[in-house]
């Protein structure tokens, strides 16, 4: 594995780094009066979230890490495992519904999931950014509330509750933004 300088670590960059995998969060090159310029960057644990704020010198050297991106399709879920399939070996996997966080009600049937794989372990889930979803539950619009910019309060088909726009009424299908719990657009 390739080491790289402590002042060429970026942001999104995953290393080794104390016998643990970590990804780089934050980025700040810092450069004082006295002394040699360092790279103040948060850390954060890939393995169980812990995050940690290290200081890099220049001289440094640190191990960066390549992940292997498969995409694989949900299948389903069983006693917290989520299921899923390699669409090119057909081989199953089971991975823990945690690795997906509060993400998980987003994640639907049949769908194309990207999994981050360091040797034969799995690392992140990502799901697309935006998925379709039902609105099951809102408040009917109230007239002459157009003036500013309002929203209202919805159910989606998978319980997670969002903010709408007041033309958007019950059963209808709407695109909702997976990273920021947004409604994105109309179906």
């Amino acid at each position: 594995m390739p080491k790289i300088n402590g002042n060429e670590i970026r942001p999104g960059n995953v290393l080794e780094h104390d016998s643990g995998l970590w990804a780089a969060v934050k980025v700040n090159h810092v450069k004082p009066g006295k002394g040699g310029a360092f790279a103040q960057v948060e850390l954060k644990n890939l393995r169980d979230g812990r995050k940690l704020n290290e200081r890099f010198r220049s001289e440094d050297k640190v191990e960066r890490v390549r992940l292997d991106q498969k995409d694989q399709q949900f299948l389903y879920e069983t006693d917290g495992k989520l299921v899923f399939m390699d669409s090119e070996t057909f081989e199953q996997t089971e991975l823990d519904a945690d690795l997906l966080g509060d993400r998980r009600p987003f994640l639907q049937d049949g769908m194309t999931a990207t999994i981050e794989y360091y040797g034969d372990e799995a690392l992140s889930v990502s799901i697309p950014q935006k998925v379709t979803c039902k609105v099951t539950e809102t408040e009917p619009v109230v007239k002459g509330q157009t003036a500013a910019n309002s929203y209202k309060p919805a159910i989606l088909d998978n319980g997670v509750r969002i903010m709408i726009p007041p033309f958007v009424g019950e059963g209808e299908d709407i695109i909702v933004n997976t990273e920021v719990f947004e409604y994105s657009e109309r179906a």
